[in-house]
């Protein structure tokens, strides 16, 4: 058993609790895992896992054994990367976590160039509206919007991203333009609930940045879907940009109150403090941050 190899499957079970899942993120079987942290143990003359039919848990032995082999196994992977990164072919898996309406539509068409670039880059993206554990997920990258709740974490931040008032031409026909952000209390605001607080928005006015509170009869922790039913004439909705490009592209939205806009939220690459940027990571986010 290669002790690189051998670090790297315990830490994996390790952080996912499990052999099966542990096994899979390293690439090799469950069975073969289970060897290789067997040998380990023998070798250490030390029991790193509590083992039973239910629950795989460190010992206080395996504890001290990742704090410490954790590091070591970054600075490889960051050795490798440099390597790599000087022979300009980068090669290996990085797995992303982005929010769904961004990943799916924006993230995948900036990263499109960089897989052709790199071939041999293998890029896992997992898409979710809820902010996820990195470590804990075995993720390597997150973009994230707003401000970062995690102060554990590194973030480089990539732009700014606006937040937009808009409503289909149907309904602005309808219902009237509302002339001022005031006027949206006789309007059916579309409420987005992953926003604090959703049902009060942010203007900026002669004597600087006020709130209006909204509501309406439909709300979604999901930008895209408030866009959807923006799009299709339910009411005033209030989104990130990318969220409502399409449909401005096509007529289907038009933004108001562009002059009033008082909220922008960052973009960020964000990652753990504990692992060291190896040549694949740091280059993504440089491609990223160069795509703005």
């Amino acid at each position: 058993m290669d002790t690189i190899v051998g670090m790297k499957t315990f830490a994996a079970v390790a952080v996912h609790k499990s052999f099966t899942e542990g096994a899979r993120q390293v690439g090799i079987s469950t069975k073969l895992a289970s060897k290789y942290i067997g040998q380990l143990e023998e070798r250490l003359h030390a029991q790193l896992f509590n083992r039973t039919t239910r629950s795989v848990t460190l010992t206080d032995t395996g504890r001290s054994y990742y704090d410490r082999c954790l590091p070591l196994i970054e600075q490889f992977d960051e050795l490798e990367g440099l390597v790599q990164q000087r022979q300009t072919e980068l090669a290996g898996r990085i797995r992303i976590t982005a929010p769904t309406g961004y990943g799916s539509s924006q993230l995948v068409h900036l990263l499109q160039p960089f897989q052709d670039a790199h071939p041999k880059v293998s890029i896992e993206l997992h898409l979710s509206d809820h902010h996820v554990s990195l470590v804990e997920e075995g993720h390597d990258l997150a973009l994230r919007f707003g401000a970062l709740k995690d102060s554990s974490l590194v973030a480089r931040k990539l732009m700014d991203m606006r937040i937009i008032c808009c409503a289909s031409p149907d309904y602005l026909k309808k219902n009237g333009l509302p002339k001022e952000p005031s006027a949206l209390s006789t309007h059916n605001c579309l409420l987005q609930s992953s926003t604090s607080p959703a049902d009060n928005w942010e203007f900026n006015g002669a004597k600087g940045v006020y709130t209006v509170p909204v509501s309406g009869n439909f709300r979604a922790n999901s930008p895209l879907a408030v866009a959807n039913m923006a799009a299709e004439g339910l009411g005033v909705g209030r989104v990130p940009l990318y969220t409502a490009l399409p449909f401005l592209k096509e007529g289907r939205l038009q933004i108001i109150f562009e002059a009033e806009e008082a909220k922008v939220v960052g973009l960020y690459a964000v990652y753990p403090p504990s692992r060291h940027l190896t040549g694949l990571i740091r280059t993504v986010i440089d491609h990223l941050a160069a795509q703005f």
